[in-house]
């Protein structure tokens, strides 16, 4: 198919534009002064921006949205830019008087425990991880909201998407670094692919280059395409380079800001090759002249879940706890509107049948500590 060209695009992104917009850390975040008495947010994030164009700008994009239903709110978004867990936590209780509430976006906050009990009016938002104490395990804290996601299910999605278009028969997942999160992703487009050669007769290999292999938080090699970090486009796009050169025409990317550079590769490859994006709908961030390079992108829904929240905290319900998220809540998925993606609608059916089982428990795919594999997960020989 050819890649969709960018009259298509532009018309459908208008109808988007306000997922996606050009976040920085000074414009249209501030809301307005009007008379509905709102909350005083702050989005911590680490060692990305919430301009990403991934994750954080995911979160970032839910809690503007909270902000135009209640102009009396402001955002101010704070990077962290080490990615340094406990450098992390100490931006955190750095500005912890200064707002109502602060958004927390990834592992690397999960230590905010102790500046959660110490300041009880506070909430707080811990997104893709769990609270911990000193040692490691998890608690649950009354003034912390903690969603993680399923992410092997959104992965899963991708790895269907991949396997049914590549035509070098060569795919591709490139991560940030080896936490829970990243691997979940990695596992569960891995099994996506394996449930599309099993099913569809697809015959796709998934290409992995030993040099990049990931090492997860119990110090097991996982394999995969990790860059080691999720600020760093160059060495994003080393290995996006590397991917295409052995072959693969798609590739699945959840790195944060170093996954910017596997679509710098992408774009300037001579054959026709894409990505699939991750966390949000980057079908904007693939326009490539004329083109677009983003076959469809993995869905983990944040800034809906943060809208959510944040409007228990305007209302007075807010409850704390750890809440684990997936396609049973419509907060895991993909992208499949024809105008924002470029998959056919056979590809669209059987990726839609195969998530259904996906969203009743029939399937589950392998995830970083699910005790399964991507060649042996629970529903695989289902159809």
């Amino acid at each position: 198919m050819k890649r969709r060209s960018f009259l298509a695009f532009a018309g459908a992104f208008l109808a988007g534009s306000l997922l996606f917009t050009a976040c920085s850390g000074t414009s249209g975040n501030n809301g307005s002064t009007g008379g509905d008495k709102g909350l005083k947010i702050a989005i911590v994030s680490s060692p990305s921006g919430v301009d990403d164009g991934s994750f954080n700008q995911e979160n970032y994009n839910g809690i503007l949205s909270f902000i135009e239903a209640h102009p009396g709110s402001t955002v101010t978004p704070v990077q962290e830019t080490t990615g340094d867990t406990a450098a992390a936590i100490k931006a955190v209780e750095d500005i912890v008087v200064d707002y109502d509430v602060i958004v927390c976006d990834g592992f690397q906050f999960a230590g905010i425990t102790d500046i959660a009990k110490d300041n009880p009016t506070k909430k707080f938002i811990l997104v893709d991880t769990s609270p911990s104490d000193a040692d490691g395990n998890e608690v649950t804290v009354d003034n912390i909201y903690a969603m993680t996601f399923k992410e092997q299910e959104g992965g899963f999605a991708a790895g269907l998407a991949a396997a049914l278009k590549s035509k070098t028969k060569k795919v591709a997942v490139v991560n940030g670094i080896a936490f829970p999160t990243n691997v979940n992703y990695q596992y569960g487009f891995m099994s996506g692919v394996n449930y599309a050669n099993k099913h569809y007769g697809t015959n796709v290999e998934i290409v992995e280059l030993a040099s990049y292999a990931g090492t997860d938080v119990t110090g097991a090699n996982v394999g995969g395409n990790y860059i080691g970090s999720f600020g760093d486009p160059a060495g994003g796009k080393v290995i996006g380079e590397a991917l295409i050169k052995e072959g693969c025409d798609v590739i699945f990317v959840a790195a944060g800001a170093s996954g910017n550079g596997v679509f710098t590769a992408v774009k300037e490859s001579a054959a026709e090759d894409y990505v699939i994006g991750c966390d949000t709908d980057q079908f904007a961030d693939g326009v490539n002249g004329s083109e677009n390079v983003v076959l469809t992108s993995s869905l983990k829904v944040m800034g809906a879940n943060d809208k959510r929240v944040l409007e228990t905290v305007l209302d007075g319900t807010f409850k704390g706890g750890n809440y684990l998220l997936g396609a049973d809540s419509d907060s895991t998925g993909y992208v499949n509107d024809p105008s924002r993606c470029q998959l056919t609608s056979d590809d669209i059916a059987k990726i839609d049948k195969a998530f259904a089982l996906v969203k009743n428990g029939t399937i589950v795919p392998a995830a970083n500590f699910s005790g399964t594999t991507p060649d042996n997960f629970q529903g695989i020989d289902a159809e």
